[in-house]
């Protein structure tokens, strides 16, 4: 018997956080695009997100290719 996982929302909303922080967004950053008016409640995502290897991430590196 396999056993899924309920999806809603929220789980995507807390995966797309969880990954913009592992892509370089600053956490006040996250902090406004969330809307969270304590930084306490965001920080929840620094606990799950692997920053360690974190890529930096700037909408810069992406105006020029060459």
């Amino acid at each position: 018997m396999s056993t899924q996982k309920q999806f809603t929302a929220h789980t995507l909303r807390h995966s797309c956080a969880t990954y913009l922080l592992e892509y370089g967004l600053n956490i006040m950053s996250l902090k406004e695009l969330l809307g969270h008016a304590r930084i306490e409640t965001t920080m929840v995502y620094l606990h799950e997100a692997n920053i360690g290897n974190a890529i930096k991430f700037s909408f810069l590196d992406t105006l020029y290719t060459e």
